[in-house]
């Protein structure tokens, strides 16, 4: 086993993950729609899904991130965010593997910083995936 989250399910464009955003306007769903709109962009391998309630991208079938709406702020996670390089600070959580980024409206994120959180998992998901299949 590779170690990955694989979701065979993953599409390019889902269209519940589009009904779950249209469920959540206002600030906290813009928030979620913009920075889940930043994985997106990060290539034509991304595939996406609801997993657990929310919407997960992948890197073809492999989950790197996700966003989720709570009451009061928008988590931007990670699947292997324990890894990722982090030198603005903006990841939190404790687990072994996972971490996210809570986003609240009115609050200034560094921007650059987190694009490049999403960027970076994205690419590292991508390398897991490619090594997996050839076998290494």
């Amino acid at each position: 086993m590779d170690g990955l989250f694989h979701f065979s399910t993953a599409v390019h464009r889902d269209a519940a993950v589009e009904a779950w955003m249209a469920a959540r306007p206002g600030p906290l769903g813009n928030l979620a729609r913009q920075w889940f709109d930043v994985m997106r962009a990060c290539g034509d391998d991304v595939h996406e899904l609801l997993h657990d309630g929310h919407p997960t991208a992948c890197a073809g079938d492999a989950a790197f991130g996700y966003v989720n709406v709570f009451t009061s702020h928008v988590n931007v996670g990670f699947f292997k965010g324990a890894e990722l390089n982090d030198p603005a600070g903006l990841l939190e959580g404790g687990g072994r593997l996972m971490r996210h980024v809570k986003l609240r409206p009115g609050r200034q994120v560094d921007e650059p910083a987190l694009k490049a959180l999403i960027e970076a998992a994205h690419a590292d998901m991508r390398g897991r995936v490619r090594k997996a299949a050839a076998g290494d």
